[in-house]
């Protein structure tokens, strides 16, 4: 267990790396999966470029959903887009940041899809085998069939064992022609996301780098934000559990005529400790508003007046330090994967 815990706050301080760990897996599993894929073309005209362009463009649009899903930081866009302005504005450019550097993420598996997918050539000859021009490749003088025929006999060039139109055209020579154009597509692709890539990441800081760097700065913050909240629930959630039960028990003891029966009592510090963990939420009423507070009115980002939240909104803390005394506070370093 002591292995696992270690490998788990490895991953946690090394979040960024393990998302682009998680991307460089997605797009090996996608080229493993077109390597596997049964890859069987209908050989009919009216079929063959629905199959084949589906295969193309469907699986990497599922792949880049996944992306998506696998990406925990789509449920803190999604609360940031959506939250009420309350005394905290929503800047357009850090949601743009936010979710640009999701989508470059959730790319990388369909691209490596689409270039797999282009460079084998198998899905392009599919697509495209009715489009072989006989006048430049087959037999121009080969009379006596309808468009309709030549078009069933070419649909059968990926099929080697049903195609029977080598009067018409040699299926070695459709099959090159068509196969160099989809590499040549392929490779095309590759250097174009390439230099993409190139851009997004090299030049775009040079250009906006005060911009670039606010905005970097800000999707930092919202993320460990939101750790740090779930964080905070979390140990008030265990601390409210365990006093909670403490005073069952306690309760039971006495109505069971067991007071005679002395537990031995918590020491004054623990007890201490435990209230200043509830920080002052001791019921489930004042939770449930502080939760629906903190969602339609976040703090404002200012640290030069401390501030405190009560049932209508928030108050400045010299008006209730004399009834409300603050929790320690504590340092925490958290590694945003964003």
């Amino acid at each position: 267990m002591d292995k696992f815990r270690m490998i788990f706050q490895f991953l946690q301080s090394n979040q960024e790396s393990f998302m682009n760990g998680i991307c460089g897996i997605m797009a090996l599993a996608s080229a493993q999966m077109y390597s596997a894929f049964d890859f069987n073309c209908p050989c009919l005209p009216s079929y063959n470029l629905v199959y084949g362009m589906g295969i193309l463009f469907v699986p990497p649009l599922v792949l880049f959903l996944l992306g998506f899903v696998m990406n925990n930081n789509v449920s803190v866009l999604a609360e940031e887009w959506k939250r009420p302005t309350g005394m905290r504005q929503k800047d357009p450019a850090v949601l743009r940041y936010m979710f640009c550097s999701m989508a470059q993420r959730a790319m990388i598996a369909p691209a490596v899809w689409i270039s797999v997918t282009l460079l084998d050539g198998k899905c392009f000859m599919c697509a495209f085998s009715t489009s072989v021009p006989v006048e430049k490749l087959g037999n121009g003088s080969f009379t006596g069939l309808s468009e309709k025929e030549m078009r069933r006999i070419l649909a059968r060039i990926p099929c080697k064992e049903i195609y029977s139109g080598q009067e018409l055209v040699a299926r070695e020579v459709a099959v090159r022609y068509l196969r160099c154009i989809s590499q040549a597509l392929g490779w095309s692709f590759v250097l174009l996301m390439t230099m993409l890539a190139f851009l997004v990441r090299a030049l775009r800081p040079c250009f906006t780098q005060a911009a670039f760097l606010k905005s970097k700065y800000w999707s930092h913050y919202i993320d460990i934000e939101r750790k740090l909240f779930d964080e905070t629930c979390t140990e008030h959630a265990k601390t409210f559990a365990k006093v909670c039960i403490q005073q069952f028990f306690e309760a039971m003891n006495q109505d069971m005529g067991l007071g005679h029966t002395h537990s031995p009592e918590a020491a004054p510090s623990e007890v201490g400790e435990e209230k200043e963990k509830l920080l002052g939420i001791t019921d489930q009423g004042t939770m449930n508003k502080l939760l629906k507070s903190w969602h339609k009115c976040k703090p404002p980002l200012c640290l030069h007046q401390e501030v405190l939240q009560n049932g209508n909104g928030w108050v400045e803390e010299n008006q209730h330090r004399s009834h409300i005394s603050l929790p320690k506070r504590e340092i925490i370093t958290y590694y945003s994967k964003v």
